[in-house]
């Protein structure tokens, strides 16, 4: 394998992060793209047209796509209640598969979806890229060390104020839409990467809560949720469609405590703070974007022949997706997919 060739299926304003990052990282390159609009691909595909690499190419067709050999791994990104469909017919050809979180939208499906590429021996990965990010490695360090002593806390928010729009991604139920599964995910992982970095796992919660304000198309539109775990551990959470916030994730321990000040999930810094010591700074900016880690992540796993990443395994985005599950189910929400497959 001389270059890794990457499709790309749902070319919207995520998918030029990815893009710029396949561009500048050595040993890649978008190779073909597919999306439900041929003009927004067509221009997509021109824009990512560039001195130094191949050009990519627009594909008629998701069979197109499959059959062409020259492909090593897909990305997807579609909205989240189309993931598994591409996902399943991109496993099913044998093309492994990196896909942007949420995996998919519900428990079930996510079962089904990993038992079909374990099944294939077909590699997937979800797409959260904050498990990649060069801050996250250095704070896993400095949790495992003890800085801050034993954690009893972990209090994060995610928001940012839009308006309503029902046909909009954010809020179409047909869509998989709401903060849970759009960006509450984020403060689900935050929560259970720093318990595994000072546990060596993340325990079940023995308690779950979750109150909210839902959409009028009936998805959640704001959620706060606390969730409690084995040793008095809790953890706190808010994310939202209609409320501004810092955005951070703060770290309580015995010790001290570190605190993400800025948008957590994308962080390149944070703060240390323990008792009687002045504040330490620390700083790990991005390679190139951020989104390099799991770009170069798939690329090692798949020539390597994996079937799952060490650092994103198949077991964490279905303990993940079965958390949003619950608190989904203690809101009230539920998408017509879900009422239609429940039906005898």
């Amino acid at each position: 394998m001389t270059d890794f060739a990457w499709g790309l299926i749902g070319p919207g304003g995520i998918a030029h992060r990815f893009a710029d990052a396949v561009h500048r990282l050595p040993g890649m390159h978008l190779r073909s793209v597919l999306g439900r609009d041929v003009a927004r691909a067509t221009a997509f595909v021109t824009n990512w047209t560039r001195a130094g690499k191949p050009a990519p190419q627009l594909a008629l067709s998701l069979e197109a796509m499959l059959a062409d050999e020259a492909i090593h791994a897909i990305y997807i990104a579609t909205p989240h209640a189309s993931h598994g469909e591409f996902a399943r017919r991109c496993i099913a050809a044998g093309k492994p598969v990196l896909c942007e979180k949420v995996l998919v939208p519900s428990l079930a499906e996510a079962q089904a979806l990993v038992a079909l590429a374990q099944d294939r021996r077909v590699f997937l990965m979800e797409a959260l890229w904050t498990r990649f990010l060069p801050l996250y490695a250095l704070l896993k360090q400095r949790l495992a060390a003890g800085d801050i002593g034993r954690v009893h806390a972990i209090q994060s928010s995610f928001c940012f104020a839009v308006p309503f729009n029902a046909e909009s991604r954010l809020f179409n139920p047909a869509l998989a839409g709401g903060t849970l599964l759009d960006i509450g995910i984020y403060n689900i992982a935050a929560t259970r990467w720093v318990l595994q970095a000072t546990l060596g796992r993340c325990p079940e919660p023995t308690r779950m809560h979750a109150a909210g304000v839902l959409a009028p198309t009936g998805v959640d539109q704001r959620v706060t949720a606390t969730l409690e775990f084995p040793q008095g551990i809790s953890s706190q959470f808010t994310c939202a469609f209609d409320s501004a916030s810092d955005n951070a994730l703060h770290i309580l321990g015995s010790a001290g405590s570190i605190t993400l000040p800025r948008n957590f999930w994308e962080a390149t810094e944070a703060t240390l703070h323990r008792p009687g010591r002045m504040p330490e700074l620390l700083h790990a900016p991005y390679a190139i974007n951020g989104f390099e880690g799991e770009i170069e992540e798939t690329m090692r796993c798949v020539q390597a022949g994996l079937l799952q990443s060490p650092q994103m395994p198949h077991a964490e985005s279905l303990a993940i997706v079965g958390w949003l599950d619950e608190l989904r189910r203690q809101l009230g929400v539920r998408y017509p997919f879900e009422l239609k497959e429940s039906k005898p």
